[in-house]
């Protein structure tokens, strides 16, 4: 029974993977992303990444990739995810949980910085608050989703999104791989590697 289940989800996860890699549009629009996300940081600009739930953790590891290190040995590059616990708290409790990714982006985004925005739905509130605050100040926004984009596919420069309307994880584990591939093409794009 266990093997059964084992194998039923290792397939299923194959299959949503095999069906994104078959669209050639999804290929296009990592390398657009890179590009995006690339171009900004060679600018001076930053890449500020957000999400909820397992999706923050998809952003704190896209983030901690760029500052730290990926495969090999590099000079950081400037990337910061929205994770800190007390200003979460701080703006949830003054101002609502749909403001915390909006105040971040108001108090550090900038022109030329490029917003990473994970919403496997696409109709996070708090998400879609911060797709707002960082146009009206510039940015560019790169939104990984699935379930079809719903409302932040419109909203972003480069939308990739995972042709996956069931569950959530099964999103998250392409979103993943987008997200090494993403820095990857980074590292080469801005030759920091």
């Amino acid at each position: 029974m266990l093997e059964h289940e084992i194998t039923f989800d290792l397939l299923e996860a194959q299959e949503v993977l095999t069906k994104f890699i078959d669209n050639k549009a999804n290929i296009t629009a990592i390398a657009t992303a890179a590009t995006i996300m690339a171009k900004a940081i060679k600018a001076g600009g930053c890449i500020i990444s957000c999400g909820n739930g397992g999706s923050m953790s998809d952003a704190m590891h896209f983030a901690e990739e760029l500052t730290g290190q990926y495969r090999n040995t590099r000079r950081a590059m400037p990337a910061m995810a929205i994770s800190d616990p007390a200003f979460i708290t701080c703006t949830a409790n003054d101002f609502g949980f749909d403001a915390i990714f909006e105040r971040y982006i108001e108090a550090f985004g900038k022109a030329g910085d490029v917003l990473l925005a994970i919403s496997t739905s696409g109709n996070s509130a708090n998400i879609l608050r911060a797709v707002h605050a960082a146009k009206a100040r510039g940015m560019q926004v790169v939104s990984l989703t699935g379930k079809g984009g719903g409302k932040l596919t419109p909203l972003a420069d480069c939308d990739i999104c995972i042709p996956h309307q069931q569950y959530s994880d099964r999103i998250q584990e392409v979103h993943i791989k987008i997200i090494h591939i993403l820095i990857r093409m980074i590292e080469e794009l801005t030759g920091n590697k």
